[in-house]
């Protein structure tokens, strides 16, 4: 649990003045870290001892050692307001905001996801594998390419993983799975109406089905295990790729979870096929 977290569970047990001070720390934490004690405690309509005394309920020495945890808080991703381009952005304040929004939802996304759509899917995955099936990625667009990713990661642990990204191939596809294939669907929208038409196909043959889209998307009522992607892009200055490196991010986990699950014979299989790369495509 992080900081911010602590101080929203205990808000209550605050005495009335610490819980100004606290509602000062949620409402901006990153301003918070660098105001002195005065002002701190002038925008807070407490006194400057209000403010250490808060920070000892806390268990801290005093509002340095408070500060402290504050920013290594912060550090760790503590959800901030997305940050929006504008046109007069220089190289340097677009570096920043862009890749301050990507990490943002990824670790938004680490502190938020539930654990049990991923153990779900992993057990899919390695149902299929086990009954020798095929594992089937769909994508279109930017998502295509993760589906693509998906495929070369399964196909590296001995799998039969194909990708398509075309929806007319995706629907012929889904009408020759069966009941020992696995179908991963990503998709940040979640409302293409081939990937819709193709899954109910696949649904329907009795394919294991699983998603990687936004909450409360169509695909995600379609599906027996939804896998939340939830991110905040915003499309009127900019179109950025954080939804497809969250897709990859949690194609990733969900790799690296099923090739611990397969155990070592996978594990030797692809050191096996690693050497056998690097031995003959790279120079020594």
């Amino acid at each position: 649990m992080n900081l911010l977290d602590r101080i929203r569970m205990e808000l209550a047990q605050f005495s009335g003045a610490e819980q100004s001070v606290a509602q000062l720390v949620l409402q901006d934490p990153s301003a918070f870290q660098k105001m002195p004690v005065t002002e701190l405690a002038a925008r807070a309509g407490v006194s400057s001892p209000s403010v250490v005394r808060f920070c000892r309920t806390l268990g801290y020495e005093g509002l340095s050692d408070f500060k402290l945890k504050l920013a290594a808080s912060l550090s760790e991703g503590v959800p901030f307001v997305h940050q929006s381009v504008h046109a007069g952005d220089t190289g340097e304040v677009l570096i920043q905001k862009v890749l301050d929004n990507a990490i943002h939802t990824l670790l938004t996304f680490r502190n938020t996801a539930p654990a049990k759509p991923i153990d779900k899917a992993a057990r899919l995955i390695c149902n299929a594998i086990a009954k020798n099936g095929r594992l089937i990625f769909y994508g279109v667009g930017n998502s295509g390419f993760v589906a693509q990713d998906a495929e070369h990661k399964f196909f590296r642990m001995g799998c039969s993983a194909h990708a398509y990204s075309d929806g007319h191939l995706q629907i012929m596809a889904a009408s020759m799975m069966g009941k020992t294939d696995c179908l991963l669907i990503i998709s940040n929208s979640g409302r293409s109406q081939d990937l819709l038409d193709a899954t109910r196909i696949a649904r329907e043959a009795g394919a294991a089905t699983i998603a990687i889209t936004a909450s409360g998307s169509p695909l995600a009522e379609q599906v027996q295990v939804h896998i939340p992607a939830d991110h905040g892009e915003f499309y009127e200055q900019y179109s950025p790729m954080v939804s497809r490196l969250l897709h990859l991010c949690i194609v990733d986990v969900l790799a690296t979870q099923v090739a611990l699950e397969l155990g070592g014979a996978v594990q030797k299989k692809m050191a096996r096929l690693k050497k056998n790369l690097i031995d003959t495509r790279y120079s020594k």
